[in-house]
């Protein structure tokens, strides 16, 4: 086993030529062994810039940031201010879906562990004052209610914007500085920023897209989301040694570098304990804590969670036993295939712990029958429709909708095969991944009640 001294070399050598093998314009990290770090970053900030990316440059940690919502919700837990077991109406009586009876029992932790069962991909833009998270969960009342809470994991977005403003009501102040005062103060952390306003004072990456698929990454149009969904991940932006001091802090049970509690003792603990279990989807946890994603594998646990924004991807894994930590924080390209080649190197040098492949489907793949699998399944953001046509071959058709279509979604459509039972893969990959369909429940008739991709999305009709 390497040390951390033997780590930070082989990155220095060798991040700028996997940033050009997968085509990422710009990429930093940082790795904690010990209590000692090591950071590095190589490539570009923004290709219409050509500003380099350094170790202090920030980038969007997107839903990485839901760790960091989850924390503000547990110091208050910590506190004595909210029941975890309580229901949300507590402490926001406003708060309504279209569901009453499942509205009236949602509860705190039923938020924080993805179980409230609403849809969860909202992304309604209500402005940019300090109001807009006050205004988003007032839109949320004819939002639908997908499974009973408690019944089962989908990953709500929408559900962190609400304990974002549950946090806002019970300290009397927004949401970012709540996050300044609570946690980026607390931690001393100097480069971390809650919006573009702050983010500007630093060296900042901007997000590359493709114009179409295959195409050459770009800039973004637009450096961020909206603002209503910053509990959830659209503002939240650092650089990776600091985004490392958070998790330091997590298996440090709740100590700041400094010795300042953060959170109470044991309270870390059980934000990472397993909380429920996931579909095996493989790019995703095996099971979910009270906000962090939780990898079960032979050798041990890891925690941690991913974020994507408008062209950037992040990425934290934390293996509590070994006292390690890794983050990459990158700006475009196959983000996911170099967090493998980072991710792993690092956890195969540092601990005993292997990174789980991800999935990729069967090189002969079995020929079956789909017609459980058929049909439109319907989300806030996109129809999926599966099919199957007289060659026995099976093919989803994704339509956009809503705020995906403003966020620049596109019709596509990609052929899936078989790969275990009630699942399907899909033959090519997206940004270096294939996210396994799984297909789950019963609607009465013999066909699958919802397909899972991490979020729960209900057959149309149903």
């Amino acid at each position: 086993m390497s040390d951390l001294h033997d780590v930070h070399g082989w990155l220095d050598e060798r991040f700028p030529s996997l940033l050009r093998e997968h085509d990422v314009p710009g990429a930093a990290w940082a790795v904690l062994q010990g209590g000692q770090v090591v950071d590095g970053a190589a490539g570009l900030l923004s290709k219409a810039t050509g500003v380099e990316a350094t170790a202090d440059s920030v980038f969007q940690i997107g839903s990485v940031t839901k760790l960091w919502t989850g924390t503000l919700v547990m110091q208050l837990v910590d506190e004595g201010l909210v029941d975890l077991d309580g229901p949300v109406r507590a402490h926001l009586p406003e708060f309504r879906v279209a569901d009453e009876a499942a509205a009236a029992r949602i509860t705190v932790r039923q938020l924080l562990n993805h179980t409230a069962g609403f849809e969860g991909d909202i992304f309604t833009d209500t402005g940019i004052g300090d109001d807009c998270l006050e205004k988003y969960v007032a839109t949320l009342g004819g939002v639908s209610q997908l499974f009973p809470p408690g019944e089962r994991f989908s990953y709500n977005n929408a559900g962190f914007c609400v304990l974002g403003r549950l946090v806002e009501v019970l300290r009397g102040k927004p949401y970012d500085v709540c996050l300044r005062e609570h946690l980026i103060t607390r931690l001393g952390l100097t480069h971390a920023a809650t919006g573009p306003y702050e983010a500007i004072v630093f060296r900042a990456a901007m997000g590359h897209i493709q114009a179409e698929s295959g195409g050459e990454y770009v800039p973004a149009p637009i450096w961020a989301m909206s603002r209503s969904n910053a509990p959830a991940g659209a503002m939240l932006a650092m650089r990776p040694r600091d985004l490392v001091a958070f998790a330091r802090m997590h298996i440090e049970d709740g100590r700041a570098a400094d010795g300042t509690q953060v959170l109470a003792p044991g309270t870390a603990a059980r934000m990472h304990e397993r909380e429920v279990d996931l579909p095996d989807l493989g790019l995703m946890g095996t099971s979910w804590g009270l906000g962090f994603e939780r990898f079960d594998t032979p050798d041990g646990t890891i925690i941690g969670h991913d974020g994507n924004t408008i062209g950037q991807a992040a990425f934290l894994r934390i293996v509590p036993e070994a006292g390690v930590v890794v983050a990459l924080l990158t700006n475009g390209g196959d983000a996911a295939a170099l967090f493998h080649d980072v991710a792993g190197h690092v956890l195969a040098e540092l601990t005993d712990v292997a990174l789980p492949s991800p999935p990729v489907p069967p090189a002969e793949p079995e020929r079956i029958d789909a017609e459980r699998f058929l049909g439109t399944y319907s989300a806030e953001v996109f129809d999926l429709t599966v099919s199957q046509d007289a060659d026995h071959r099976i093919w989803i058709d994704q339509i956009p909708k809503g705020a995906y279509v403003e966020m620049g979604g596109k019709v596509e459509r990609s052929e899936l095969v078989h790969y275990r039972e009630d699942m399907l893969i899909p033959i090519e990959a997206d940004r270096g991944m294939h996210m396994p369909h799984a297909f789950l429940g019963d609607d009465g008739t013999g066909h699958a009640l919802y397909l899972h991709l991490g979020r729960a999305v209900r057959r149309a009709g149903a």
